[in-house]
Parts: C-alpha cells; sequence; structure tokens
C-alpha cells in the first residue's frame, strides 16, 4: 500500500475535475461519477500497486471500470495517479479525443472499453484466471454499479469466480440505490445483495463507501480462497448538496450557475 497520499484531498480533486469536464462536454452521468470518487481515491491513492510511468507493465493491479458511463471520475483519477496531465481532461467528449463519455481502453492505465453494461466483471473473472494461469500476483478489480447487477451476466461471472476460487478477484458494488430513471429497488430489486452473494460463494464485506479508512482495510484485505466483494453503500452525487440522491442528475448536466456552486462546496473555483 502507498503512504504519504491524502486519499480525501484526491477525491476532492477527482469530483471537481469530473465536474468541470461534464460541464465542459455538456455531458451525462455526473451523479454517478461523484458517488465512486471515495473508491477511487483510495484504489490509486494507497491500495493498487501501479507505475504510471510504465502503463502496461505486466506486474501492476488490473482496474476496470464496469459502470463505464461515470468515467470522467476515472480519468480525473488517472490524473492524479500521473497516468495523465490535468489539460488532456479538458478534451473530453472532444472530437477525436481519447477521453471519450464512456470509458475507453485507448486511455493509459484504462484496461478495457465499456458501455453497455454487464460486461466489466466477466473481463475480470478472465483477467483473474489468465493470472491464476501464469502463476502471476497482481489483483484484479471490478467496480460495478448496483443497477447494473440487474444483467445476468454478472451472476454468471460470479458463479465462475467462485468455482475457480479467484481469491486474487475484487468486485466493489457502487451501491446507491439510483439508476437511469428510478431508483434500483423500484426497477428491479436486487436485495439483499449480501446474502445473494455469499450463496454464490464470495467472500463479503458491506461498508460505507465514502468511509475512506474502511475502504483502505476492506480493499485490501483478501481470502485465501474466495474472490472479494465489497458493497460499498454510497450516495449518487455525494460531495454537492443539491446533486445528493437527486435521479436527475444522471442524465442532467450543471449549468454554469449550478458548475460554480458545486465547486464552491468543493472548496474549489
Amino acid at each position: 500500500m502507498k503512504t504519504g497520499i491524502c486519499t480525501v484531498k484526491m477525491a476532492y480533486a477527482i469530483r471537481r475535475s469530473a465536474l468541470k469536464m461534464v460541464h465542459r462536454a455538456k455531458a451525462s452521468h455526473i451523479g454517478s461519477a461523484l458517488s465512486i470518487a471515495d473508491i477511487l481515491a483510495v484504489l490509486y491513492g494507497q491500495v493498487m500497486h501501479f507505475d504510471p510511468l510504465q502503463p502496461y507493465s505486466q506486474t501492476r493491479d488490473r482496474f476496470i471500470l464496469s459502470k463505464g458511463h461515470a468515467c470522467v471520475a476515472v480519468y480525473a483519477a488517472l490524473a492524479e495517479a500521473g497516468y495523465l496531465s490535468h489539460k488532456d481532461l479538458h478534451t473530453y467528449g472532444e472530437d477525436h479525443s481519447w477521453l471519450m463519455n464512456h470509458i475507453s481502453h485507448k486511455v493509459p492505465g484504462v484496461e478495457f472499453s465499456t458501455g453497455a453494461l454487464g460486461h466489466g466483471l466477466s473481463f475480470g473473472v478472465g483477467k483473474a484466471l489468465a493470472a491464476r494461469i501464469n502463476k502471476e500476483e497482481w489483483i484484479t478489480y471490478v467496480l460495478l454499479g448496483d443497477g447494473e447487477m440487474d444483467e445476468g451476466s454478472n451472476w454468471e461471472a460470479l458463479m465462475f469466480a467462485s468455482h475457480h476460487r479467484l481469491c486474487n478477484l475484487v468486485a466493489i458494488i457502487d451501491c446507491n440505490n439510483l439508476q437511469s430513471l428510478t431508483s434500483v429497488s423500484e426497477t428491479l430489486s436486487i436485495e439483499p445483495l449480501a446474502e445473494k452473494l455469499l450463496a454464490f460463494g464470495w467472500d463479503i464485506s458491506d461498508i460505507d463507501g465514502h468511509d475512506h479508512r474502511s475502504l483502505s482495510q476492506q480493499l485490501a484485505q483478501r481470502s485465501p480462497t474466495k474472490p472479494r466483494a465489497i458493497l460499498a453503500r454510497t450516495i449518487k452525487g455525494k460531495g454537492v448538496s443539491f446533486m445528493e440522491n437527486q435521479v436527475d442528475w444522471h442524465y442532467k448536466n450543471p449549468n454554469d450557475e449550478e458548475l460554480d456552486a458545486a465547486l464552491k462546496e468543493l472548496g474549489g473555483n
């Protein structure tokens, strides 16, 4: 684990950059990006093994954003981690930019392009199995949305990972209870999620997804025989009071006044 990095400051920086990117591009999904900023700050600031100067090093840990629409948060995290410059973020959503509106593997530090939901965990299972076969020690982390758990392919991947005892695989589920147009519970209830994952043979933690101490401790833990799932209970739009728990911010982008107000809440300008 890394030391000397303030992940709280990093999470604030990720949120500020994500807001600016979405505002500049008049793009969507800022609520989804804000809910995962703390998870990304702890992963990139403390937990994962990587070298931004050697983005394709064989020993690197792999991170896969399955909820690819929340890409601005990952792009911002990559800038904080040294893969990108902050000037690169200004190109988000522009014609011919690598920084597409859904995450793209053309960006240094991005393992897999995702857009259609339900693909990231299956890909991550394949990476973890490859590491096992090749006797390599890197870890695969996959970040999914709770609404994304509606997709049946995730449950196939859960069974496969448990059957093969992929203890080098960590799934983080961003449980903010909102998706697209309404709540997850109204769209297609996935609860009791923890009990279901336990029944599928996974090692489970159910935590506050904005508590950096809990995130750091739980993301670093391993089961010797089971894949690990972390249910990160989060707030969609976290950090901006008028966006929190508001489903409108799945698709809405902030105007000039809303951006200024949001950045002031996050200690920026």
